[in-house]
């Protein structure tokens, strides 16, 4: 099919110059005055690209460029050219921008390549989304909790709603963003991951938004920042509710108005991206003890996915076992199969850790197992279950604890630690709140001091 090629410039002498050399060359051309004229044209016409003048009687290239761009490759020509304009063009989503007056044989060159880029892009994203469609799900198991995760996955994936993601710790929430990403209209542009918690509040700033160059000691140059890298994509933001308050409000921002600054910048920037968060826990009620911005909270809310525990979902489990032996992370193959006996002892279990914890425990059974073919309740290490707590003694106002000798800082912290626990059931959250830590940190302690079952 011949391209067929619309130019919009109210220099009628030199439009018609356009549209003649360009039927020379071998397109179809047309061409039109005025932007009241090319929106006319637009609507009975599918052009494979548009050569727009900067300066039209009844429009600004700027104000119609983001519209045109969405739809059409565009080449910008323009007789009052500058460093500016070129920059506002190309950031707009320009393929090029020409002076006049035009180079012919360069004019020929430059839509040659245009369409040719344009018509790349097409293919790619034809072929990512039929690779979309037959690849499998990153999600594992067919229970009807499983199920009804994948029903809203697949509802909210094609829209461009911010969705939050919640559940407890190791649940696989990630996945879900994955497959959000997967699932969506912008597959084919970047996934971008942050974690929340893991950095001081001046650093995760700098990361999210990226920062001007100055703007604090050590800054020497220009650094873009995660939401620029996720352009036209997905940003996950993964324990969000760890975020500051002054992060919050940023970020309140970012959904409000898809308007945002780099650190020490005094310049607003688009935020072309999809937000999908999650975090493992309550942000209503953090809201509501003003931990939280409720006003955020109710940005995130609009679409909210709640991820079930693996004690939910055991029937998964035989499923997820099979995956994570011929997912693993050893350097050769592995080619081992759980016994019933074993399949029925981690369907007994109560899984604290969920899925994470099931992965852990199957690459060490692979480990303990040898070079034996099958996996036995032996090689299975389990943390035992929670002790019952003691109703009669209630919680002391303070804490005590008592060593035989000196304890190191280990021993204080793991003895704290376990008291905590002791007095919340098991509850990490409210453990976390206690010690002013996060919950994830929590995790790590417990880990650390093999302290899962307590």
């Amino acid at each position: 099919m011949v391209p067929l090629i619309l130019a919009i410039d109210d220099d009628i002498t030199l439009n018609r110059l356009i549209v003649t050399q360009l039927n020379k060359m071998g397109y179809a051309a047309a061409g039109v005055h005025s932007w009241g004229a090319a929106q006319a044209y637009l609507q009975e016409h599918n052009p494979q690209l548009v050569l727009l003048d900067c300066q039209l009687p009844d429009a600004r290239a700027t104000d119609i460029l983001s519209g045109l761009t969405a739809d059409y490759p565009v080449i910008i020509i323009t007789a009052y050219g500058s460093v500016k304009d070129a920059v506002a063009a190309m950031q707009a989503g320009v393929a090029e921008y020409l002076l006049k007056p035009l180079n012919l044989d360069e004019l020929q060159l430059v839509i040659r390549k245009t369409l040719e880029a344009h018509s790349m892009k097409k293919e790619f994203l034809y072929l990512k989304a039929q690779q979309v469609r037959k690849r499998k799900s990153f999600m594992v198991g067919s229970s009807k909790a499983l199920n009804e995760v994948e029903s809203m996955i697949a509802v909210v994936a094609p829209s461009s709603m911010t969705v939050l993601i919640q559940g407890e710790s190791g649940v696989g929430k990630e996945l879900v963003a994955r497959e959000i990403h997967e699932r969506s209209q912008v597959a084919a542009r970047g996934y971008v991951a942050l974690d929340c918690c893991t950095m001081q509040e001046n650093l995760f700033e700098s990361e999210l938004f990226g920062h001007e160059k100055g703007a604090f000691t050590g800054a020497d140059r220009l650094k873009n920042g995660l939401i620029e890298n996720a352009e036209g994509g997905t940003l996950f933001l993964d324990e969000i509710g760890e975020i500051s308050p002054t992060i919050q409000a940023k970020l309140l921002r970012v959904l409000e108005t898809g308007r945002y600054r780099r650190l020490g910048g005094t310049r607003d920037l688009s935020a072309n991206v999809r937000i999908v968060a999650a975090t493992n826990r309550d942000l209503l009620q953090m809201s509501q003890e003003n931990q939280f911005r409720s006003d955020l909270y109710y940005r995130l809310n609009g679409f909210t996915i709640q991820v079930p525990p693996l004690r939910d979902r055991k029937e998964d489990i035989p499923a997820l076992v099979a995956h994570f032996i011929s997912n693993h992370g050893f350097s050769r193959r592995v080619d081992k199969q759980f016994s019933s006996d074993a399949i029925e002892k981690l369907l007994e279990y109560h899984w604290p850790g969920n899925i994470r914890e099931l992965k852990n425990v199957v690459e060490r059974a692979i480990i303990l197992s040898g070079e034996s073919d099958w996996i036995q309740p032996e090689h299975i290490s389990l943390n035992p279950p929670p002790r019952p707590r003691q109703r009669h003694a209630p919680p002391a106002a303070g804490i005590q604890l008592s060593f035989e000798q000196p304890p190191t800082l280990d021993d204080l912290e793991k003895k704290y630690l376990g008291l905590l626990l002791e007095n919340f059931d098991g509850h990490r959250g409210k453990v976390a709140r206690t010690m002013g830590v996060s919950e994830r940190n929590v995790y790590r302690l417990l880990r650390k001091h093999e302290l899962m079952g307590n």
